[in-house]
C-alpha cells in the first residue's frame, strides 16, 4: 500500500505535467504531394514556438511578433481563442523523404511529438490485355502492382465477387530504391466457365478508392456456340428452303430456255437445207461452166430441167457466137446434166420417149 501511493503522486503529477500543452494529431498518415496539419494548443503563457521537422527546424513563432521564419513549404496560422492559445502548423507537399516525427516545442514549458507517415501509391496492370479461350480451359491472368509504399494489399475480382486467396498468390521485391518502393506480382488461375470480367485491385491505407485494372475473359464456346446454337435449326431450315426455292427457279429457267432453242432450231432446219441445196447446186453448174449464176431464173418444170442435157465446145472466141436452146437453165443438178468438153454430139435419152432438148454453149 506504501509503495502505490508514489505511483499515484507521480502520475498525477505527469498528468498536470502533459494538461499544458496539446499537439494533435499524434499520428497523421499523408500520400506523398498531400497536405500535413498539426495544431499545438497550450493555455500557458509562452514567448517561442518552434517546430522540428526530424530533428531540424522549420518554424519559429514568437508570441509576441508572429511568424519569425520563412519557408515555402511551411506554414503557420494563429487560431487561438480567449481560453487557448493555439497555432495550426502546415506542412505542404509532403514527400518521402519528411516521413518522421513532428515536435512542436514550447521553449521553458514543455514539447510534444506527432508520428508523420507518407505512403506511396503505385500503378497496377493485368498483362495480356482482354483474353479469348474455349470453354473449359485454364487460363493464367498476372497483375503487377509497381512502385507502392508500403507494400499495397492485393485482391482479384472475378465479376464483382472477391476470388479465394487460396486460387492466387502474390510475391513481392521491395525496397527496390532509396525511397523503399515496393513491386508486386500476382498469379490468378481460373477454369474457363463463362464470360467474365476479371480486376486486379491494389491498396494502401490511405487511397480512398484502391487502384484497379481489369480485363474482358471471353469464352468462345459460350458466345460462339451455346448462344448461337439456340437458332441454329430456325436458321439451316430458313437456308434450305431458300435454296430450295432457288435451285427449282434456276431449273425452270434451264428447261424454258433449252425447249425455246430445240424449237428454233426445228423451225430453221428445212428452210437451211433448201438453202444449202440451192446455193450448193448453183455454185456447182457456175464453177463447171466458169460462167455467172443467174439469179433472175425460174425453172418451167421438172421435166424439162429433167430432161434437158448440156453440151460445151471447146472453141475459143473473143465473144460467144451463138446459144441454140429451148430452155437454159442457169444452175442445173449435178445429177440432171452431163458436161462434154471433148464432144459436140448429145448423148441418146436413155427412156426412148423420142423428145430431147439439148443445149449448145460456147464459152470464151
Amino acid at each position: 500500500m506504501g509503495n502505490l501511493i508514489p505511483l499515484i503522486l507521480l502520475a498525477c503529477v505527469a498528468q498536470v505535467l502533459n494538461s499544458r500543452m496539446q499537439l494533435e494529431p499524434r499520428t497523421i498518415t499523408l500520400l506523398r504531394g498531400e497536405t500535413a496539419q498539426l495544431i499545438c494548443s497550450t493555455a500557458e503563457p509562452w514567448q517561442v514556438m518552434v517546430w522540428i521537422l526530424n530533428g531540424g527546424s522549420v518554424l519559429t513563432i514568437s508570441a509576441q511578433y508572429g511568424i519569425l521564419s520563412n519557408n515555402p513549404n511551411v506554414t503557420a496560422r494563429n487560431c487561438s481563442t480567449n481560453q487557448l492559445s493555439s497555432w495550426e502548423f502546415t506542412l505542404k507537399r509532403v514527400q518521402r523523404s519528411y516521413q518522421g516525427q513532428v515536435t512542436c516545442d514550447l521553449q521553458n514549458i514543455q514539447r510534444q511529438t506527432a508520428n508523420l507517415f507518407v505512403q506511396e501509391k503505385g500503378n497496377v496492370a493485368i498483362t495480356g490485355g482482354n483474353v479469348t479461350v474455349l470453354k473449359g480451359e485454364e487460363i493464367l491472368f498476372q497483375c503487377l502492382a509497381v512502385g507502392w509504399y508500403p507494400e499495397p494489399s492485393l485482391t482479384w475480382l472475378v465479376n464483382g465477387r472477391e476470388v479465394d486467396q487460396g486460387q492466387y498468390n502474390i510475391s513481392t521485391e521491395g525496397p527496390v530504391d532509396v525511397d523503399g518502393l515496393y513491386n508486386l506480382t500476382s498469379n490468378l488461375s481460373i477454369q474457363a466457365a463463362e464470360s467474365s470480367h476479371v480486376e486486379c485491385l491494389a491498396s494502401v491505407s490511405t487511397l480512398p478508392t484502391p487502384q484497379a485494372s481489369s480485363v474482358h475473359l471471353t469464352v468462345v464456346a459460350e458466345v460462339g456456340v451455346e448462344n448461337v446454337c439456340d437458332n441454329c435449326a430456325v436458321l439451316i431450315a430458313v437456308t434450305a428452303s431458300v435454296s430450295a426455292v432457288l435451285l427449282l427457279l434456276l431449273l425452270s429457267i434451264c428447261i424454258v430456255l433449252c425447249y425455246r432453242r430445240r424449237r428454233r432450231a426445228k423451225s430453221s432446219l428445212p428452210e437451211a437445207i433448201r438453202i444449202d441445196e440451192s446455193k450448193s447446186g448453183r455454185s456447182s453448174v457456175a464453177e463447171a461452166t466458169g460462167g455467172e449464176v443467174n439469179l433472175g431464173y425460174t425453172t418451167e418444170g421438172h421435166s424439162d430441167a429433167g430432161r434437158s442435157v448440156l453440151i460445151v465446145t471447146g472453141e475459143t472466141h473473143s465473144q460467144m457466137n451463138s446459144i441454140s436452146t429451148h430452155k437454159i437453165p442457169d444452175v442445173v443438178s449435178s445429177s440432171n446434166f452431163s458436161l462434154t468438153t471433148s464432144q459436140s454430139n448429145a448423148p441418146t435419152d436413155p427412156c426412148g420417149d423420142g423428145s430431147k432438148t439439148v443445149r449448145r454453149m460456147t464459152t470464151v
